[in-house]
């Protein structure tokens, strides 16, 4: 009988080669489509693919799935546990990500418009966006942990590819979001909300205007003596960053991944974590020499990724899991002893890491806000960009396009305008230099000049504002209507002929704030102090003020000491007001934007030492520190 031609047990060295020029293949194809290499774009696109298809090939023909499904693991499990990592050092953090998701113009755009289901809505998943963040990235780090040490792969697997799919389908939205789009969404009011009779009266606008088709965006489907439902046309609001890594990397490598680097990073994950799941019945648990190679392999991933994001604590945190994962399957007895047990300890442990971030504060901090950070540098880090106006010619016979400066030698030269053959298309910009917006773009306190008190008035920077920015008035009475006017003092004098003294009356001399001084802002005074104490709270109900009683004995401190010492928030002034009154604490108060006071921390409130513009100290409500341990570290240093 003729032997059957089997390449098993004779294909190490080919499926070695086969997997590096694999993964070099995904490389180019990830380069391909990378906006630094559009000039080269097919040729990596085109070698990418030949060498993916090949080696595909030569893996299933060498019978190299297992071999490739194990360099996925360390791959895919090493990136799991640091991108998990990186989510649960900031939870808070990635629930504001998940929420700008939520709303509904956000990823239900999406739904709504590949299946045509305009009630679709996300909105209320808003108030869970903690608790999923944190089950997020939890998860993430114990399928990592599982996969590195082949434990429960098929269930495993499954998890990791319906993630992966998912988070692939967010980057891609993400990447190719058209705000300029149009989608219809529909929305339900009771009759009695003023925001149902709000619409009923833009759509009676409408009609009143329907020569103008821009007007045309709202149509009622229902309306009942309780109830109105409207379809509203609604342009969808793109998320510029998926948050996959989000301050991490921008407070390492100065910037986070565009939406496309995102998706194709998504891409290749999903790519490595099919081979896993396609490998996942041939895949078992690690023997004891295998857990050695397996562990070795992904922490070398990780340490990678720390270096990346300059954070060691995921080296030791990784090493921890997957150790603790494998003492559990020696040590946990008759119910733990196996990988379940294994996931229940890494969930613990992470547990413990989440709680004690929220608790507290991020172990590491990478916004511009961080301790250490000069606020003045980054305010002004960014780069101006540079452009150039290109004039673009097509070929008419062959459909060739040509950019040309309309001031280089070369479109002189060229004399192209007189060629029959090309034709003007249109004038396009060119990006010599990308720009960069500054790491800080809108911190910037201020408060409203007729919402003054006395708490804000006592402030030096207030008062030299106030000292040059006032006006004397004459409080001066009508005899003949006998009411009481305030007018410029100049005005009387140029106008004296207008208040003769048998008709009008001199009372009194004021100083006024001149009407022209609409804002106070405070963003320069404060760098330039050479030390400043802030209150950060992004909502004063919301806030837990357990360390109130510290902070008013740390506002006397600083105002015996010429510290000046205020609070920035965002609320309205009698909300401001109400917390005074309620907390016998007037302060100076000034306003700011949430999404700002959210960044500078995630602890509500918080409190923030600054010297020259330089963060000294961040402290969270529950670190708020003693009287005499803040005037050891912040008064007599």
């Amino acid at each position: 009988m003729k032997e059957k031609i089997t390449f098993s047990g004779h294909s190490m060295i080919f499926n070695i080669v086969f997997i590096v020029l694999n993964l070099l293949g995904l490389t180019f194809l990830v380069l391909g489509n990378h906006e630094n290499f559009v000039d080269s774009s097919g040729f990596f696109n085109m070698l990418g693919l030949i060498l993916m298809i090949l080696t595909i090939g030569g893996l299933i023909l060498f019978k190299g799935k297992m071999m490739m499904s194990s360099v996925s693991r360390v791959l895919v499990g090493g990136l799991f546990i640091v991108s998990g990592l990186v989510k649960a050092n900031d939870p808070i953090g990635f629930s504001y990500k998940l929420e700008e998701y939520f709303e509904d113009g956000a990823l239900a755009y999406r739904i709504k418009e590949l299946f045509g289901a305009p009630s679709f809505s996300l909105e209320f998943l808003m108030d869970s966006a903690l608790f999923l963040s944190i089950l997020i990235c939890i998860a993430e780090i114990v399928l990592g942990v599982l996969t590195i040490i082949g434990g429960k792969i098929k269930i495993v697997s499954y998890f990791m590819l319906f993630m992966m799919l998912f988070f692939t389908f967010l980057t891609w939205h993400t990447a190719n979001c058209d705000s300029e789009a149009t989608f219809v969404d529909r929305d339900t009011y009771e009759m009695n909300d003023p925001l149902a009779q709000q619409k009923l009266g833009q759509m009676k606008a409408n009609k009143e205007n329907e020569d103008k088709a821009d007007d045309k965006n709202i149509t009622v489907v229902s309306k009942t003596s309780s109830e109105l439902v409207i379809d509203e046309v609604k342009k969808p609001q793109c998320v510029d960053d998926c948050g996959c890594f989000g301050d991490a990397m921008k407070g390492s490598v100065g910037r986070s991944l565009t939406p496309t680097e995102s998706l194709w990073k998504d891409i290749v994950v999903l790519y490595l974590v099919i081979w896993i799941f396609v490998a996942q019945r041939i895949i078992k648990p690690n023997r004891p020499k295998e857990n050695l190679y397996y562990t070795i392999a992904s922490m070398l991933v990780i340490v990678f990724f720390a270096w990346v994001f300059g954070w060691y604590f995921p080296i030791f945190f990784g090493l921890a899991s997957i150790l603790g994962a494998l003492w559990m399957l020696r040590a946990g007895g008759k119910y733990l002893a196996n990988h379940y047990g294994a996931a229940l300890l890494v969930t613990f442990l992470c547990g413990l890491l989440v709680t004690f971030v929220l608790v507290y504060t991020p172990l590491k901090d990478y916004r511009p806000y961080a301790v250490g950070a000069d606020l003045k540098l980054k305010m002004n880090n960014g780069v101006e960009g540079e452009y150039e106006s290109m004039l673009l010619y097509k070929n008419k016979k062959t459909g060739k396009e040509k950019e040309y400066s309309s001031t280089s030698q070369e479109y002189i030269d060229s004399k192209i305008w007189e060629d029959s053959d090309w034709e003007y298309k249109d004038m396009v910009q060119k990006t010599i230099v990308a720009a960069v917006n500054p790491s800080i773009m809108d911190f910037n306190p201020s408060i409203r000049a007729d919402e003054l008190a006395d708490a804000e008035k006592s402030l030096p920077f207030v008062k030299s504002v106030l000292d040059t920015s006032t006006v004397k008035l004459l409080k001066i009475l009508s005899l003949e209507y006998e009411s009481e006017m305030e007018i410029p003092i100049e005005e009387y004098e140029l106008d004296l002929g207008g208040f003769p003294e048998e008709e009008y009356t001199i009372l009194d001399t004021l100083v006024s704030i001149s009407p022209e001084l609409q804002d106070i802002e405070i963003k320069d005074a404060l760098l330039e102090q050479e030390k400043v104490v802030l209150i950060i709270s992004r909502n004063l109900e919301e806030a837990s003020w357990g360390g109130i009683a510290r902070m008013k004995e740390l506002y006397k401190l600083c105002k015996k000491n010429d510290i000046p010492f205020l609070m920035i928030c965002n609320a309205t002034r009698d909300e401001i007001n109400k917390f005074r009154k309620k907390h016998s604490f007037k302060l100076p108060v000034f306003s700011m934007d949430e999404i700002e006071l959210k960044i500078i921390s995630r602890s509500n409130p918080a409190l923030l030492v600054l010297e020259n513009g330089v963060v000294k100290a961040k402290y969270s409500k529950r670190t708020i520190p003693a009287k005499d341990k803040f005037k050891t570290n912040h008064i007599n240093n």
